[in-house]
């Protein structure tokens, strides 16, 4: 009996160190968590978001109900200021939108009320490359980049904003390549665009990722109704877009690398997850480790597999590492890069 207030002692450090543990792992039981998806129904981004969303509430502890929820507008901004600023900040609200979003206030434009370091980054669905495709020729026999350049009258280009990669990676053609190019606004995303373009109310579209072609625009694609003339990795050239100029092999300046990796290397966070500040960082740490481990799910793999879907996820720590290091760069070189995507 004298050993019982030992017992108690050990009994009571050791609920002292699983309590906090065993209370973060029950947090989300019977709880809804929602994704926010900065675009509309039907895109690359709607289309991929809800298929990680099928799979991810196996691998949050306590199993919640996952519900993926469109919230386009502005191309994402709309979404980005709303979970920085209105959504619970518990875990139970989390969003995808495009990096370009992320980085609105280091690009000076003062609607983002928010501070993208202040994001808790769950981490990138996928690393990919952007490129911009024209449709069915844009009724001038457009197929590559040089023809966009030489077309002797304007190309429309859908886009949701002016923030969006829709919008900036075609007035970048305009403004460094001099390409005859004009930006539509008003597009909930990239479906909408194509729709658009199937009505012939537009003739081009940028802010392709491999994974959205892949997805969504697989079958006009393949049909050559889409061609992409255009991609941008910094580093290498897509395969599957075929004879797609390289953006980077057209410098007209060895210098120009810096600028052009200001504008595109945000790019390679295809598709960030991102939670508001404030939620705990125990709550950050285990959606950090369940993205990853949904994405290496053999049901989820084999899901995207039949839509020709790779995932190709960022961490959490290596998404929060890149964005802060916008920030680091010197305002000449975000001007320069401004004076390419946004002038019209």
């Amino acid at each position: 009996m004298r050993h019982l207030p030992s017992l108690a002692a050990a009994f009571c450090l050791l609920m002292a160190v699983l309590g906090p543990a065993a209370e973060a792992d029950d947090f989300f039981k019977g709880k809804t968590i929602t994704i926010l998806i900065g675009a509309g129904v039907g895109g690359g981004y709607d289309t991929n978001t809800r298929l990680f969303a099928r799979f991810f509430g196996r691998h949050v502890p306590g199993q919640p109900t996952i519900v993926p929820q469109n919230m386009p507008g502005a191309g994402g901004l709309t979404l980005a200021n709303t979970l920085y600023n209105v959504s619970p900040k518990d875990g139970t609200a989390l969003g995808v939108f495009a990096a370009s979003i992320a980085l609105d206030p280091v690009f000076g434009n003062i609607a983002a009320n928010y501070d993208t370091k202040k994001f808790q980054w769950i981490g990138s669905l996928e690393r990919d490359t952007p490129s911009c495709g024209v449709w069915k020729g844009a009724g001038q026999n457009i197929k590559t980049l040089d023809d966009l350049v030489a077309a002797k009258r304007t190309v429309l280009f859908g886009s949701t904003g002016p923030s969006a990669t829709t919008s900036q990676h075609a007035l970048l053609l305009k403004n460094y390549l001099g390409a005859p190019v004009k930006v539509i606004y008003g597009y909930q995303g990239t479906n909408d665009v194509k729709l658009a373009m199937e009505r012939d109310e537009l003739q081009a579209t940028c802010g392709m990722l491999e994974s959205t072609v892949r997805g969504a625009f697989l079958k006009e694609f393949e049909s050559g109704d889409l061609k992409i003339f255009v991609q941008f990795g910094p580093d290498h050239a897509v395969p599957f877009f075929g004879d797609a100029t390289r953006l980077y092999d057209r410098m007209k300046r060895p210098e120009d690398r810096q600028t052009l990796d200001v504008i595109f290397r945000q790019a390679e966070l295809a598709r960030p997850l991102a939670a508001p500040p404030g939620v705990p960082a125990d709550r950050i740490a285990m959606l950090r480790q369940a993205m990853i481990e949904t994405l290496s799910d053999p049901e989820l793999v084999a899901d995207a597999a039949r839509v020709r879907v790779e995932f190709h996820p960022v961490s959490g720590e290596e998404t929060q590492r890149i964005f802060a290091s916008y920030y680091d760069i010197p305002k000449p070189m975000i001007q320069r890069a401004l004076d390419m995507i946004n002038k019209e």
